[in-house]
């Protein structure tokens, strides 16, 4: 979620895809083979799944980079799921989720609980706490979601979107990352994974927050272009935001002179309002020991998106990552040294997923007997 400059007025999705360059495909060009089958036996939700059943206890490579990322698999997230299994087996206890966000059950999930405060309050190192929390977050849904979710689309299987998203390319010169936190991933309504899904891994990178692994491939990035191509989609409160003019304008002046490639990144924060103050705040510490300077940040001019309906933003003036994303790319697409990149045809491309992935979502609903309409603050404004 990201908080936006407000201003009334909703977002149009159009269900009708124009033709723009981009086709409906399943992924398997961008992200692989898809390991799990998106066929289901049952249109019934797993409500428990028993890890033992899987043949490995670990994360490997394939099985890692197929839920979205190029990184290798995070050391401690492997020892964390070994730690799991040694408790498993110290206890007689099988390990078993709740649902699909990777939330441990039953008898195993108090043995567990004890252990993993007994960790985390050992470790005196802040950085360290923020690792192992994050780890652990990750293992848990890694393992709560083997043979239940889709590892392209994160929804169960009997929901999958894949053969109903649209691909197409990203403009060269423009990167995404997807900064996002443990407890987003493998998110049934996350937002964020729609850019990867659309645009691919290359194009729009996952980056888990406390993940030193995807951190240090961020920063080296970052490190190599230099701080006036890196900008981040957030309201900083204690210093000027720039408008996508205004900062794009100041950057090209700067390709001119001859700084090199003059491809931009774009950091989108991928979490809740509270947790996103955290994760801004760890950015702005590493750009200034970096830098010296702080990361400049850039305000949108946006609305509500789709999702409102699904999952109420608590104030207009914030959004999901998906519908800030598409906010980026069609404030660019009117500054002149853009205008020729065609990029509000590939913010038709996430704005068709995300109504692709609202229509999966609400079907789930309406097959589970649950409401399709959830009460928000604002919710009587939304149309």
């Amino acid at each position: 979620m990201l908080l936006l400059r407000p201003k009334r007025f909703l977002v149009c999705f159009n269900s009708r895809i124009k033709s723009c360059g981009f086709s409906v495909k399943r992924q398997e060009s961008l992200m692989g083979p898809k390991p799990f089958s998106a066929e289901s036996t049952s249109s019934q939700p797993i409500e428990h799944y028993n890890v033992a059943s899987a043949d490995e206890s670990f994360v490997g490579l394939q099985e890692w980079q197929a839920w979205g990322t190029t990184s290798p698999v995070p050391s401690m997230v492997n020892q964390v799921i070994r730690d799991l299994k040694i408790l498993e087996k110290e206890t007689d206890s099988h390990m078993t989720f709740d649902g699909n966000h990777g939330r441990l059950s039953g008898d195993f999930k108090v043995q567990e609980d004890k252990k993993h405060r007994a960790k985390y309050a050992s470790l005196v190192d802040s950085e360290k706490k923020l690792q192992f929390f994050s780890a652990r977050q990750i293992a848990c849904r890694l393992l709560g979601s083997r043979g239940y979710l889709c590892q392209r689309c994160w929804l169960a299987s009997e929901d999958c979107m894949c053969s109903r998203v649209a691909t197409c390319s990203l403009a060269k010169q423009l990167h995404i990352w997807l900064y996002m936190h443990p407890k987003d991933f493998l998110r049934q309504n996350n937002t964020g994974k729609l850019l990867w899904q659309v645009f691919g891994v290359h194009a729009a990178t996952l980056c888990l927050f406390g993940i030193i692994e995807h951190e240090e491939k961020m920063w080296n990035v970052f490190e190599l272009e230099g701080r006036s191509k890196v900008w981040c989609l957030y309201p900083n409160k204690n210093a000027a935001t720039f408008s996508v003019t205004d900062i794009v304008s100041h950057s090209w002046d700067l390709e001119r002179q001859g700084n090199g490639d003059d491809t931009m990144n774009f950091i989108l924060i991928d979490g809740t309002w509270n947790n996103s103050n955290a994760m801004f705040r760890r950015l702005q510490d590493r750009a200034k020991l970096i830098w010296g300077n702080e990361l400049r940040c850039i305000s949108l001019n946006t609305g509500a998106s789709l999702m409102h309906k699904l999952r109420p933003q608590p104030s207009w003036d914030r959004t999901c990552t998906a519908a800030a994303a598409i906010g980026l790319l069609y404030e660019l697409q009117h500054v002149q040294e853009f205008s020729s990149f065609e990029l509000d045809k590939q913010a038709e491309a996430i704005e068709h997923s995300l109504e692709v992935l609202l229509e999966a979502l609400t079907t789930r609903r309406v097959r589970m007997g649950r409401s399709i309409s959830r009460r928000g603050r604002h919710s009587d404004d939304i149309v």
